[in-house]
């Protein structure tokens, strides 16, 4: 039987894939925190050591803070265990550590772990490579009140579907948090909008726009459980994989 440990397991996330890993039928090898302590579900604590946990355990899956990256990857290549991470926030030197860990282990690491949304992301892809850059994108997403970073990592992950799409660079062709006299809008640019209240689970919809039309396709996540659901079948794929960097359109075979 397969063991998933989590990273971040105190957290929403990482209650949730714990549950959906045991309906599966597979062991929770356990889980770490910077506080440790807890009880991740009945029988398993949660620990603060993620060197112990990355030894005992067949795959990794990655849902806490850009901080804790460096202490994780570094686990993982120890233990010669493939990780799934799924923490948003991530910088350019985050993108760059997991480049150097995938040479020696496999790594997923996606903006969403959700089926639907990443499906959504290849229909984007598809749909801005057909339409021309009179086509405006813009991306609108929202999140519950307790969401720190913006735009989401899912919006970024749009948001670079749509980039690939039209062969640019989304870094520069991106326009976010317009306020006050702005100017008219880049031609060819990707805008972004990030709403925050209640308890939004994750709202995602894209907008291409033209003269006289436009098209709008989104996805509404209801409960975290779609994204544990995810990540587990996401992890469950890696553990077949050799060394390298991955994300779910390969778990998705798009």
């Amino acid at each position: 039987m397969s063991s998933i440990g989590i990273f971040g397991a105190a957290g929403r996330m990482g209650h949730a894939i714990a549950q959906v890993a045991k309906e599966a039928g597979l062991d929770i090898a356990g889980g770490t925190d910077r506080h440790g302590g807890a009880e991740l579900i009945q029988g398993v604590t949660i620990s603060t050591d993620p060197r112990a946990l990355a030894e005992r355990s067949d795959v990794l899956i990655d849902f806490s803070v850009p901080a804790a990256l460096a202490a994780h990857l570094d686990a993982c290549i120890a233990a010669k265990k493939p990780v799934l991470i799924g923490t948003t926030g991530l910088e350019p030197e985050h993108h760059a550590m997991i480049d150097k860990a995938a040479k020696h282990i496999p790594v997923l690491q996606t903006g969403n772990t959700s089926l639907g949304v990443n499906l959504l992301a290849a229909l984007v892809q598809q749909a801005a490579s057909r339409l021309g850059d009179d086509w405006d994108i813009e991306i609108v997403e929202m999140h519950h009140r307790h969401k720190v970073d913006a735009p989401s990592g899912t919006a970024l992950l749009l948001g670079e579907a749509a980039a690939r799409g039209r062969g640019i660079a989304l870094s520069e062709n991106s326009e976010r948090g317009r306020d006050g006299i702005t100017g008219a809008r880049a031609k060819g640019a990707i805008g972004f909008a990030a709403l925050r209240g209640g308890s939004v689970a994750g709202d995602h919809q894209v907008i291409l726009a033209t003269e006289g039309e436009r098209i709008e396709i989104g996805h509404r996540a209801e409960n975290r459980v779609i994204f544990a659901r995810g990540a587990v079948r996401g992890a469950q794929w890696l553990m077949k994989q050799p060394a390298g960097r991955y994300d779910m359109k390969g778990v998705l075979d798009l």
